[in-house]
């Protein structure tokens, strides 16, 4: 290959003035548009939304040695000016350089040391399953929203490893956190603050754009107002949660004279509001996914129920049963492979100039590893666009990882809280399945059930009801 050939930038839609591609993109599912451009344009190609260049990753393969093998160059976070507004420069989802070091630095050593993970973890996991099978009682077999009840009994893990305790369902300041919080993830994928991200100074009246911001600052209000009260209430000598750690940090390094720091109050504020929108929004779409495919497929919902009375019985699901259940954690993987959450993942950016490919991809270049693509290679995956469990078994019927699954991201900006919601699926969702026989609301029949997705920051299910018929 020639020199010249390999500072060539990556292929793609040629764009219009201004617009860009924007009128070839469908900006209620953009990530649909980007596989077919794959097809055509490759593993790596660009497109530009708007005056807006992207360079975009396509593919297990290639989306793998860029985020794992190149990590340091693609391991910037990219930029998203409604985000940035909001951000303001502080948090660990949005940030880079010594700020996002540090505080996903603090933040993982932290939340392992409140369980993330571990036995102190799964008791708490267990105990808020043990609430959220009273509420879905309570409906006596009739139709419900899955929403709200499993929104909240997931937000409730990472409130108690963050403020030090659980909330009730009925307390009006948890659920408008809650509520606030999947507002704001629909609101941040909206086509209009799709549009305004692009063109900031033309769109600055929009509706969705104002919303954003008043939802953040009810949301910051609050968190202050908690992190008031556990500073009112602190005992250094014993932490009770995230929250207690960081304002311990924070307190030794003022009373050591170090103050150039990154332990402020912004930063702990918004970490707060990035861990609890993380470790809520994305497990909890995820859980209602498995129940939706369950109430869909029921001959696969009976073997999971099958396979729980035999391995486990009536006593409670544990994290330890995982290596006894091959079938049901192959239908917790496959439905976080369909329900491909993050279908881009969150932008990247370049942190230098890289010859990928072949081609040049200059510093300070957005990218997009396109996870979508990944959870769905037809080269990987037997029946990618299927509800297919046995991608993850073996011949044997014993369960089987892929290189391919990768719901998490991979590289520097993997998702920190893996762990915990990898035990947060397992254990819910085995949980409900003992309990509960989900079937489709009165009067709808199972291939009626929408599997489309609802578009915003991540892809949740459409809002439905369905039955919980108890079991035990």
């Amino acid at each position: 290959m020639s020199s010249k050939e390999s500072r060539k930038e990556p292929p793609g839609p040629t764009p219009l003035p201004l617009l860009g591609n924007l009128l070839q993109l469908d900006l209620k599912k953009p990530h649909e548009t980007l596989i077919e451009f794959s097809k055509k344009y490759g593993s790596v190609f660009t497109v530009h939304f708007g005056p807006q260049k992207v360079v975009v990753l396509a593919g297990y393969r290639t989306v793998k040695e860029a985020l794992v093998n190149h990590d340091e160059a693609f391991g910037v976070r990219g930029p998203l000016q409604i985000v940035d507004e909001l951000n303001q420069g502080h948090g660990v989802l949005w940030t880079n350089g010594n700020t996002w070091r540090e505080m996903r630095r603090f933040s993982l050593t932290n939340l392992k040391d409140f369980g993330m993970g571990r036995k102190a973890c799964e008791d708490k996991i267990i105990e808020e399953c043990q609430h959220l099978v009273e509420v879905l009682k309570n409906f006596k077999g009739e139709a419900f929203d899955t929403n709200q009840s499993l929104n909240y009994a997931v937000s409730n893990i990472i409130a108690s490893m963050i403020y030090g305790s659980r909330f009730e369902y009925e307390d009006l300041e948890f659920t408008s956190m809650v509520d606030r919080i999947n507002r704001s993830g629909t609101l941040l994928g909206s086509p209009s603050v799709q549009v305004y991200n692009l063109y900031p100074f033309l769109f600055k009246w929009i509706a969705n754009r104002k919303e954003s911001h008043n939802v953040a600052a009810a949301n910051r209000k609050q968190n202050f107002a908690l992190i008031r009260h556990l500073k009112q209430t602190l005992n250094p000598q014993m932490c009770r949660g995230f929250v207690d750690a960081f304002l311990v940090h924070k307190k030794k390094l003022e009373e050591s004279g170090i103050s150039d720091n990154e332990f402020s109050d912004d930063n702990l504020v918004m970490t707060v509001a990035n861990l609890f929108a993380a470790g809520s929004e994305t497990t909890s779409s995820t859980l209602r996914w498995g129940l939706l495919f369950m109430a869909k497929f029921p001959d696969i919902q009976g073997k999971v129920r099958e396979e729980l009375k035999r391995a486990v019985g009536d006593r409670q699901v544990q994290a330890a049963d995982r290596m006894n259940l091959p079938y049901t954690n192959a239908v917790i993987h496959e439905t976080q492979r369909m329900a491909n959450i993050l279908p881009e993942s969150l932008p990247h950016k370049t942190s230098r100039d890289i010859t990928f490919h072949g081609h040049l991809i200059r510093k300070g270049t957005t990218v997009y590893p396109l996870l979508m693509s990944v959870l769905r290679d037809a080269n990987e995956w037997e029946k990618p666009d299927t509800f297919y469990p046995p991608h993850f078994l073996d011949k044997d019927g014993k369960f089987a990882k892929r290189d391919a699954f990768m719901p998490f991201s991979a590289g520097h900006r993997m998702c920190l809280g893996e762990s915990l919601a990898r035990m947060e699926l397992f254990i819910f969702f085995t949980t409900l399945l003992q309990h509960f026989r989900f079937t489709p609301a009165p009067g709808v029949l199972e291939e009626d059930l929408d599997l489309t997705p609802r578009t915003g920051l991540s892809l949740t299910p459409v809002p439905h009801k369905l039955c919980a018929v108890s079991c035990m």
